[in-house]
């Protein structure tokens, strides 16, 4: 018998099911978040924050994380049952994955 994993996208905020839904990082009071959001609902986000985020300096030292990104592209189940099936077997079906799984999707 063949199994079959489905994964379903949906927005944290709203709760709607989308194929345009995105994780989300960011930080605020020391602490860092990750939410999956729709376009519509990330575009909304940015509108609140761009006034801050104009007004503030980016954060430098240990603490930081400059280098990662605040959006990743969009990752398929299909991906993930890919990477399930060629060597990263812990690859959950949300949130980010490890560098060298998004290395291997790269060079698929």
């Amino acid at each position: 018998m063949a199994q079959r994993t489905i994964t379903v996208l949906s927005d944290d905020l709203d709760g709607k099911e989308s194929k345009d839904i995105e994780t989300v990082t960011f930080a605020f009071d020391g602490a860092t978040y990750e939410i999956d959001l729709s376009k519509k609902n990330r575009d909304a986000m940015e509108k609140v924050l761009t006034p801050y985020l104009n007004a503030a300096r980016k954060a430098t030292g240990s603490h930081s994380r400059a280098s990662a990104p605040t959006r990743r592209s969009s990752v398929t189940s299909e991906d993930r049952e890919w990477l399930r099936q060629n060597g990263f077997p812990d690859i959950k079906d949300r949130g980010w994955l490890p560098t060298e799984a998004t290395a291997a999707l790269n060079n698929r």
